[in-house]
C-alpha cells in the first residue's frame, strides 16, 4: 500500500518519537531526531497540516479513575444499507461508554471498544441502549481480563540506517 504523504527518514523519526511521547518539547524532539529546533518545528507543522499527525491527547488510566471494566461488543445489523451503517455509526458518538467504534467485515458489522465504571453500568448500556437500538440484530460481548499490550496505533520501525548506527 502506498504512503499518502512524502516522508523521509527524519519525518519517520519525528512520528515515532511523538507517538511515544507527544508532550516533549520541540527542543527535545529535535535533539532526538538529530536536527536543529527550527526545521524540526517546521516538519511537525507540515505533518500536522498534511493530516499525518491528527492531534495530541493525554492517555488516562481508566482503573485509576474508577473505570475498570473494558469490553468489546460485536454488533450485527439487520440491514446494511449505506444509510443504516451511517446511522448506527452516528449513534455510537452519543454513547459515552463507547470509546472507539470500528465498522468491520465478517459476521459482525461494528466492533465497539467500551469502558465503564462497573459491570452493572456496562450491562445496562448493552441491554438498555445497544440492543434496543433500531436495526441492531445481534450483540456479542467480550469482557477483558487484562491488557497485555499498549502501543501507539501505528508501528514505526527504525530505518536500516538507524539500526546500524
Amino acid at each position: 500500500m502506498a504512503i499518502k504523504a512524502e516522508l523521509d527518514a527524519i519525518d519517520w523519526k519525528i512520528l515515532r518519537e511523538l507517538q511515544d511521547d507527544g508532550r516533549m518539547t520541540n527542543v527535545e524532539l529535535s535533539r532526538r531526531v538529530g536536527i536543529s529546533a527550527p526545521p524540526c518545528l517546521r516538519r511537525v507543522k507540515r505533518l500536522e497540516d498534511a493530516g499525518v499527525i491528527r492531534g495530541y491527547r493525554a492517555l488516562l488510566d481508566g482503573p485509576a479513575l474508577g473505570m475498570s471494566v473494558v469490553a468489546f461488543c460485536l454488533v450485527g445489523l439487520q440491514h446494511q444499507s449505506d444509510a443504516e451503517l451511517k446511522a448506527f455509526a452516528a449513534r455510537t458518538r452519543d454513547w459515552p461508554v463507547v470509546r472507539e467504534a470500528w465498522m468491520v467485515s465478517g459476521e459482525s458489522d461494528f466492533m465497539l471498544h467500551c469502558v465503564a465504571s462497573d459491570l452493572a453500568t456496562f450491562q445496562g448500556f448493552v441491554i438498555e441502549e445497544l440492543t434496543s437500538t433500531p436495526n441492531v440484530d445481534t450483540v456479542r460481548t467480550a469482557l477483558t481480563i487484562r491488557q497485555v499490550k499498549d502501543e501507539g496505533l501505528v508501528a514505526i520501525q527504525p530505518s536500516r540506517t538507524e539500526v546500524k548506527s
